[in-house]
């Protein structure tokens, strides 16, 4: 008689990757690293590329140096590297991803476990190293294609903008965050097949929007709001950050109670913080309470905590 197999959690089993997984995520991206290039010109490409070569190449060489397995080929690194380059400005020096490739992988990854152990998202965790490293860098968004403050920074000065050229992506900002269509194009490419779901960006964006109608000062005023949406990281980060399967909440609840602080903090630093953005540090500090709403969420075992009898 041949003996039951018994093995650890978890029991579920599925035909899909680690790599499969980010290769969808990397397809997913190309709509809006394609435009990227076609708005600010071939140095998006060259960040973009960089960043991808120093985030593999820092992982290889850790795992070559600690005689660990090499992960490379789980494609993980390729996805933060090029997310952080889409996070990049294109007037950025050619090293900046470089060093914040090497931030993302070794300091925020591969010091806390590798792949599945980092408790923040590593491309973000970069990002925010730089932007406090280097602000003057990170936040000059000058180039050949366009001068002058980004449509947020005009909005939140009280300034009017062209939504359609929002929307469209004919703006200043970072190499991968303008076109609204071009992210939600590989945001749907995701949703169709399965890689994410609108848990959290649908309560992201939810969420959002009501804190901007109570504490913004226009009321429900639909330009303002579509602005707020189009402008800066928020899409981007909703569908491609805030989804990250290692730093988000595994309950169908913290999910929910996840995207709605998302979306508060957001808000917070929008419209009260001296910058006009906040994606990055909202998506940061909510990675941190993901352990607190897990806890907070996470379904009693069958059996267990019901009321004694007396």
């Amino acid at each position: 008689m041949s003996m039951m197999k018994v093995s650890s959690n978890p029991h579920v089993r599925s035909k899909e990757s680690t790599s499969s997984i980010m290769l969808l995520v990397v397809v997913a991206l190309l709509p809006a690293f394609g435009f990227g290039i076609y708005n600010f010109g071939i140095m998006a490409a060259v960040h973009v590329l960089i960043t991808i070569a120093a985030c593999v190449l820092t992982e290889f060489v850790f795992n070559l140096i600690i005689k660990k397995k090499q992960t490379v080929s789980d494609l993980s690194a390729v996805v933060t590297g090029m997310l952080l380059g889409l996070n990049l400005p294109v007037g950025a020096p050619w090293w900046i991803g470089i060093l914040g490739g090497f931030f993302a992988i070794l300091v925020v990854k591969c010091l806390f476990g590798g792949l599945g152990e980092n408790f923040m998202n590593p491309a973000l965790g970069a990002r925010c190293f730089l932007v406090i490293s280097f602000p003057a860098i990170m936040t000059n968004f000058n180039c050949d294609a366009y001068s002058g403050a980004t449509p947020l920074a005009l909005l939140k000065n009280g300034q009017e903008v062209n939504i359609l050229d929002m929307v469209i992506g004919r703006t200043g900002g970072t190499i991968g965050e303008t076109s609204v269509i071009a992210i939600v194009i590989g945001a749907c490419i995701l949703l169709a097949t399965g890689v994410i779901d609108l848990r959290i960006p649908g309560s992201y964006i939810v969420s959002f929007v009501i804190f901007v109608v109570i504490f913004g000062g226009y009321g429900f005023n639909p330009a303002y709001i579509a602005a707020q949406l189009s402008g800066g990281g928020l899409m981007l980060g909703a569908f491609f950050m805030a989804t990250d399967y290692v730093t988000r909440p595994v309950t169908v609840k913290g999910q929910y109670v996840y995207g709605i602080i998302l979306g508060v903090l957001t808000g917070i630093f929008r419209i009260f913080g001296p910058s006009a953005e906040g994606v990055s540090y909202a998506i940061i500090l909510s990675n941190l309470l993901v352990p607190l709403i897990e806890k907070w969420t996470m379904p009693k075992a069958f059996g267990a905590g019901g009321k004694k009898h007396e």
